[in-house]
């Protein structure tokens, strides 16, 4: 009979989620088939179909059958959900798989290690399980059934939620976003602008929002500001890895280090070069979307950039983002990072490489890297430092912070850039002599305003709608609003396929 195998990585996935996702006792007599149907259900949830290479098979994996996926093989309380798995599968590949056991047990396992590695990627253990899996699986559902109710918010009704809070405004322009509608707003009072800033919780209220709030910006002209009022995410445009691939093939030409972490408000393509920014900080509670657009930032670079131009230092203490990325031919080091002491040694390596730039930029009687490449006296490939959960490696090491601190002091003309992530921004570990020195910024949802003034430096990201939404702030620009490009493992999979059959 044909069975579903799961490797050794799988399994390590499914007794995480056990012990510290379930909480249930990691005994041999614990079932794991909840978390296989779990996995199964997330994958599901995807568009695109699951890699071929999940077909793969080593000699230390596992093998379940398909009574104890199905929990036929459940003593006490026996199930059979066989007929329902074969009809999901089936509508999803829009094939009968009733008589076919050999396909579809190889359709169920596909769908259930991408289902287990999306948990892997996207759950961290900080995190309540069960609010995952509802933010994960659920939400969608519930928001969609409310959409479908969902009143259109007139004019009059949010003119009158603004003057409840003191705001005389009248609306002169809507807009329909991508997740939001956008209102114009003509204000009676240049002071009115501090009252709107001030009044957004309530005006959330008011509006019935919940957790979902409004959010205001301003405009060219000093009586004018912008409101964003949510929509219901069963009413959001999504956006996926394909379209970041499009994005990507028309990309501004003069950016030398093109990235695009999703769309602006309208839905339109928003990108940046990250050579300008010079180096980033990328902040957001667990759950806003944060990893997903590092990965975002990752592959526009990767499929952007050779790797005589491009070389990417990847450090990540939780051992669970990078590890994709292993054997490309872009990594510094030809490694990824992923403890505080091998990322002390590498951090000093790469101040000393900052160092022995320097002094060939001297010789070369060059200002930058930029006037090194286009006078041809030196072509050294820029180097991209990616850190995932910052804060834990500072916490181990103090090293680390003043290292980094070196290198954002002085790294920009050198050509080696620094992307720093973090789901705990606080002063503890994000000094003010490191923030001083990362002047650009990308703020998911946090849990508290002070946290949103820890990464932009203001208020608002407490105030977003998580799932990839996000304030951008980069060098000598306003804050720009963005909702994040939808990032899979199988876009990161495809990804580093194409990158090594490029090698």
């Amino acid at each position: 009979m044909s069975k579903v195998y799961t490797s050794a990585s799988d399994e390590e996935i499914i007794k995480r989620i056990q012990n510290k996702g379930l909480g249930l006792r990691t005994s041999t007599s614990t079932p794991k088939w909840p978390i296989l149907r779990l996995a199964l259900t997330r994958s599901l949830k995807f568009s695109t179909l699951p890699d071929e290479g999940l077909d793969r098979r080593d000699s230390i994996g596992s093998e379940y059958s398909f009574e104890q996926l199905t929990g036929q093989d459940n003593k006490a309380q026996p199930e059979d959900f066989t007929d329902l798995f074969r009809a999901l599968l089936s509508v999803y590949y829009n094939e009968n798989l009733f008589g076919d056991d050999e396909r579809y047990a190889k359709y169920l396992q596909r769908h259930i290690r991408r289902g287990l590695r999306e948990f892997a990627t996207s759950w961290r253990e900080s995190h309540d399980f069960h609010e995952y899996l509802y933010q994960e699986l659920l939400s969608d559902l519930h928001q969609s059934a409310q959409s479908n109710t969902e009143k259109p918010r007139d004019q009059p009704s949010i003119e009158n939620a603004l003057h409840d809070i003191g705001v005389q405004a009248e609306i002169r322009q809507i807009q329909e976003g991508a997740r939001l509608t956008r209102y114009r707003l003509y204000l009676a009072n240049v002071n009115d602008r501090d009252r709107l800033n001030k009044g957004l919780q309530k005006l959330g209220f008011i509006l019935g929002l919940g957790n979902q709030g409004a959010l205001s910006s301003g405009t060219d002209e000093s009586k004018t500001m912008n409101l964003d009022i949510p929509r219901s995410s069963g009413a959001w445009q999504r956006f996926s890895g394909a379209e970041l691939h499009v994005w990507l093939q028309n990309r501004n030409s003069e950016w030398r280090l093109p990235v695009y972490p999703g769309v602006d408000v309208m839905g339109d393509p928003f990108g940046f070069d990250l050579a300008e920014a010079p180096h980033l900080l990328v902040g957001g509670t667990t759950g806003s979307g944060k990893s997903v657009t590092l990965h975002a930032l990752l592959i526009s670079l990767l499929h952007s950039c050779s790797p005589t131009d491009l070389q990417v230092c990847l450090i990540d203490p939780k051992r669970v983002e990078f590890n994709s990325y292993q054997g490309i031919p872009y990594l510094y080091a030809n490694q990824v990072v992923t403890n505080a002491g091998d990322a002390v040694e590498i951090l000093g390596d790469l101040v000393a490489e900052m160092g022995i730039r320097e002094e060939q930029l001297v010789k070369a009687g060059a200002r930058d890297i930029d006037e090194a490449r286009r006078s041809h006296r030196l072509n050294l490939p820029r180097i991209v430092i990616f850190v995932e959960e910052m804060a834990d490696l500072v916490m181990q090491n103090e090293e680390i912070e003043s290292l980094l601190v070196r290198l954002a002091q002085k790294a920009r003309s050198a050509g080696i850039h620094l992307v720093l992530a973090t789901q705990r921004p606080d002063a503890e570990t994000f000094s003010g002599l490191l923030r001083s020195n990362i002047p650009s910024r990308i703020a998911l949802t946090v849990q508290k305003a002070s946290e949103s003034r820890i990464i932009l430096d203001d208020n608002g990201a407490e105030l977003l709608l998580g799932r990839g939404d996000m304030l951008v702030r980069l060098i000598g620009q306003p804050i720009k609003r963005v909702h994040g490009v939808h990032v899979t493992i199988d876009d990161i999979a495809l990804a580093v396929k194409t990158i090594k059959g490029r090698a």
